[in-house]
């Protein structure tokens, strides 16, 4: 289990990786969504967190073109036409239906069906 800490000047945030569903940005700013369907605000672009997930050891993160990062254990459907990412799984209790562009989603489908995943 990793630990993922974002220190502000005013709050220290710390959540565990596998609670993390998604990050979706906003402008100047990122939205952390839990498992439990909640978001949390932060004041840090998209990249700052794609930079800091790639240093933990797990690698469960992926971008997914300008304006997401998913958590690819909750990974169920990928639809390139209708151009939507559908995050479900056990751990989740709301699932997420996400839009993101046609090449973002066909890099994401050829990345994962290149993975071995069980």
């Amino acid at each position: 289990m990793e630990w993922l800490k974002i220190s502000t000047s005013t709050e220290l945030v710390r959540i565990q990786t596998e609670d993390i569903a998604f990050i979706s940005a906003d402008g100047n700013y990122s939205d952390v969504y839990l498992t439990n369907g909640k978001p949390h605000k932060m004041t840090f672009k998209l990249h700052f967190f794609d930079e800091k997930l790639q240093l933990l050891a797990d690698k469960m993160f992926v971008r997914v073109g300008k304006s997401l990062i998913v958590n690819r254990n909750y990974i169920y459907v990928i639809n390139t036409v209708s151009q939507e990412l559908l995050l479900s799984g056990n751990r989740l209790r709301v699932d997420f239906k996400l839009k993101a562009s046609k090449e973002a989603l066909k890099q994401l489908k050829t990345l994962m069906e290149k993975e071995d995943w069980q």
